[in-house]
């Protein structure tokens, strides 16, 4: 059965939300409880509940029981409301920036996608970044998202749009809203589209299949990706998303890989780099975690050291993550003892994958720029 409404526990309050809306409402802990009750009858929705749906979507629920409108999804002591999972790393195209390194088309079989989801739900998790690779051209995506969908979970899904173009993904998304799709843009023209990702064709199936995105309303933000490549366009790549009417974001400074490989960051554009603002912390394996294709569970996509195997552990080795997160967080490996680490602009697990990259530190580290520069 469809929800139009999701009703679930959010940290330490309650949320009322809308597959395919930014907006939601907070309830009362008494609201949830009745709500909670009443899902389980043939009642309609009470009175102050259908106020509050008119009046944040412009929805009547009318008679239609509460067990037919709303989804009441339950407590969980895990602590958990946010989680990122890598459905498979194959992609259709080979970006030369990518952070994944080699990409190999693997993953969970069906029964243990599942699982995964389960666990996820279980954990509390009511917001879900599918991403990959490409999670579109995973034979088992589309079933892997109307599952996560009927759990209750506000999906986004991560995508270079080369497939939205396709008649049952548009059904899909008509009949089951995702809360976003964020696309990569590679380039403003098909000759540096294709350039970076080294796909012949991969500006023309990018540009079909954001158009049928457009043309069906689908909730689409752009992240316009600068590299060596297509720097020159960045104007172009701006003017795209503002003629689309799309929401965009502009990023500029390469990661090394996840294994700690340098290749990603030759196609920087060194002349584009941001200064990133002081890291003062994340909730990385605390409220969030993130699942790799064989459900290794790390406490983010750049800190996956001592990951926990969920399909040997199950729902309780999630327990684990708050410490590791703790300790991947610590100073250490030459930064331990650093007078200005307060001020740092990397969080420790990704100036580790600096180091192992053997990168400048002027991309990631203070003591790479000139003194007058570094924060006290």
């Amino acid at each position: 059965m469809v929800h139009d409404l999701i009703v679930s526990p959010f940290l330490d309050g309650y949320l009322a939300l809308r597959p395919g809306s930014a907006a939601g409402a907070r309830l009362p802990e008494s609201g949830y409880e009745e709500l909670r009750t009443l899902a389980r009858t043939n009642a309609p929705s009470p009175s102050w509940f259908a106020e509050t749906a008119a009046g944040v979507w412009g929805m009547d629920l009318g008679a239609k029981p509460v067990s037919q409108a709303v989804l009441v999804r339950e407590r969980s002591s895990y602590g958990f409301s946010k989680a990122s999972w890598e459905i498979n790393l194959g992609c259709n195209f080979a970006c030369t920036h990518c952070y994944l390194g080699l990409k190999e088309f693997s993953g969970l079989t069906w029964d243990r996608k599942v699982r995964l989801l389960d666990i996820m739900r279980d954990a509390g998790v009511l917001w879900l970044q599918i991403t990959g690779g490409e999670p579109t051209i995973d034979k088992q995506f589309q079933d892997a998202y109307r599952y996560a969908y009927s759990q209750g979970m506000m999906l986004t899904v991560s995508t270079n749009a080369s497939r939205l173009w396709e008649t049952s993904l548009l059904t899909m998304f008509e009949e089951c809203p995702a809360y976003r799709l964020v696309v990569s843009v590679y380039g403003a023209t098909e000759e540096s589209f294709d350039q970076l990702t080294r796909r012949r064709g991969a500006w023309k199936a990018f540009k079909r299949g954001i158009d049928a995105a457009r043309e069906a309303g689908l909730p689409v933000r752009l992240n316009i990706i600068v590299t060596n490549d297509n720097a020159h366009e960045i104007d172009a790549m701006v003017g795209l998303a503002e003629d689309w009417g799309l929401k965009h974001h502009v990023f500029t400074n390469m990661t090394p890989t996840i294994h700690g490989g340098p290749e990603s960051l030759l196609a920087q554009s060194s002349k584009h780099l941001r200064e990133r603002s002081a890291f003062t912390g994340c909730n990385a394996g605390v409220t969030f975690f993130h699942a790799d294709p064989h459900a290794k569970v790390s406490i983010c996509k750049v800190g996956r050291d001592d990951q926990i195997d969920l399909m040997a552990e199950g729902l309780e080795g999630l327990r684990r993550l708050s410490g590791i997160s703790d300790a991947l967080m610590l100073r250490t490996g030459g930064c331990q003892g650093c007078a200005i680490s307060s001020t740092c602009k990397v969080c420790r697990p990704l100036a580790k994958q600096y180091q192992e990259a053997k990168a400048p530190l002027i991309t990631y580290c203070q003591h790479g720029q000139p003194k007058e520069m570094v924060s006290a």
